[in-house]
């Protein structure tokens, strides 16, 4: 991997990671449009490194005081009854799924899950469905024929069994195309959670899965067989930390009030794209992974 190929990808990864447009598919066709070779799923667990830390300095207080009461909670039974430490314990029950499904399907995550029509039907069912949730939730809040409007549940309504479907839902996003963010905050969406909570608890849940991921792809990576370009690698994840940073201040101010709409139609129309390309040969579904 070259240093302007490493640029480029930081770039993707920082920009998308925390939309509902899916990093790994825009890493992943950002390769086969380019001619290069497919970065790969080492490559975008070590990234996804950098966007976890602006996770981790754009929520700190939040992260702090969790951190903090769950630990509380470990000694001190009457702690074990406040908010932040139920959350704490609800981050932990929530990455459940994806780190069963995720050693359980890595073979396929690293192999078929990446075929580019998979990555575009993907693209093109979710966005339908986070299209639908972002109805659902617009109408609860302006109120349906002359109605109130409904009220939509906080996080201080998460119970286990919303942690474990938040958690589901994100666990899908294994699969290239589907997009961790648009999953979760469209999940909790349909369980009728403001987006504003949806979006938050997401991006919390993901911090131990992506951190456990990254982890796991760079202590292979160091060892036998583990074949990654550290220096362009590193330098995509410092740029991805950068990009990500300014995209998450964007994202949780553009959530509170606007609709996801313009993410939906853009997924429809990319997978579209897409698959009229691989139908007509021009780009083959399989493109970039024998790229040099």
């Amino acid at each position: 991997m070259s240093w302007f190929e490493s640029l480029v990808l930081g770039l993707v990864q920082g920009l998308t990671e925390f939309l509902p447009v899916s990093s790994s598919a825009h890493l992943r066709l950002t390769a086969a449009f380019s001619g290069w070779k497919d970065p790969g799923a080492a490559f975008t667990a070590i990234t996804q490194i950098g966007t976890e830390a602006a996770v981790l300095i754009y929520f700190r207080k939040d992260i702090g005081r969790i951190v903090s009461a769950w630990f509380r909670s470990l000694f001190d039974k009457a702690a074990r009854g406040t908010h932040d430490a139920r959350m704490g314990w609800l981050v932990i029950v929530g990455s459940i799924p994806i780190g069963v499904l995720g050693l359980t399907l890595k073979d396929q995550i690293e192999g078929p899950f990446r075929d580019l029509r998979i990555t575009a039907t993907m693209l093109i069912v979710v966005g339908v469905l986070i299209g639908i949730a972002d109805r659902l939730a617009a109408r609860d809040e302006s109120g349906a024929r002359h109605r109130s409007p409904k009220q939509r549940k906080t996080l201080e309504n998460l119970s286990v069994r919303d942690g474990l479907i938040f958690g589901l839902c994100q666990a899908c996003a294994l699969i290239p195309g589907v997009s961790r963010s648009g999953a979760t905050i469209s999940g909790g969406l349909f369980m009728g959670y403001r987006r504003e909570a949806a979006a938050r608890y997401s991006f919390l849940l993901a911090i131990p899965a992506v951190l456990a991921s990254g982890v796991f792809e760079v202590k292979h990576s160091l060892g036998e067989g583990g074949d990654v370009s550290w220096g362009p690698t590193l330098f995509a994840t410092v740029i991805a930390f950068a990009s990500g940073y300014a995209v998450i201040a964007w994202f949780m101010k553009w959530i509170s009030n606007k609709s996801f709409m313009p993410f939906v139609w853009y997924r429809i129309a990319l997978g579209i794209v897409i698959i009229v390309l691989v139908s007509m040969g021009v780009l083959s579904p399989h493109a970039a992974e024998s790229a040099g």
